[in-house]
């Protein structure tokens, strides 16, 4: 199945961690990695890093700027072939947090996106992505799709993230 978490909302990594952890719950492998996150950053690396041990990884360079295209695009290539590798090794579910910006950015051009929904169709893992802007092409493809929508958001008003709820 290919699942996705898309939306303005809060909560589409939550969604990822979520369904990480029901799948372990049932037996599943489970392989998480996630886009423009770099790792040590958010509570949740440490402790899917810690279930998931080689299984998860957190490649990204932080936030997007233009001026460092290649570093990016870098990064998102190393984590499409960890994932890749996952996907050949025969894990059940595959979750890439973070595809959708990616996507957007041109970090991961539809093309690698698409194959590597195909792979895994043919292999019969589930693949779950995430972020903003789900293009129509993938909703199409999509099993499940979830548009997390933001009612309100301390951000609003002037608000820092805070270490446990957005980091």
């Amino acid at each position: 199945m290919l699942l996705i978490y898309t939306g303005n909302g809060k909560g589409k990594t939550s969604a990822c961690v979520g369904q990480a952890i029901r799948a372990l719950g049932q037996g599943l492998a489970v392989a998480f990695g996630q886009f423009m996150k770099r790792g040590d950053l958010a509570g949740e690396q440490t402790m899917l890093a810690e279930l998931l041990g080689e299984d998860f990884l957190a490649s990204g360079a932080g936030f997007f700027r233009d001026n460092d295209f290649d570093t990016h695009r870098e990064k998102a290539a190393q984590l499409l072939r960890w994932a890749d590798a996952r996907v050949e090794q025969g894990v059940d579910m595959l979750i890439l947090d973070e595809t959708l910006y990616a996507l957007h950015h041109g970090l991961l051009l539809e093309e690698e996106v698409r194959g590597l929904v195909q792979r895994c169709q043919d292999r019969g893992c589930h693949l779950v992505l995430s972020g903003r802007g789900a293009p129509a092409w993938m909703v199409e493809l999509a099993d499940i799709v979830s548009d997390i929508t933001e009612v309100k958001h301390v951000y609003a008003k002037g608000g820092k993230a805070r270490r446990g709820i957005e980091f």
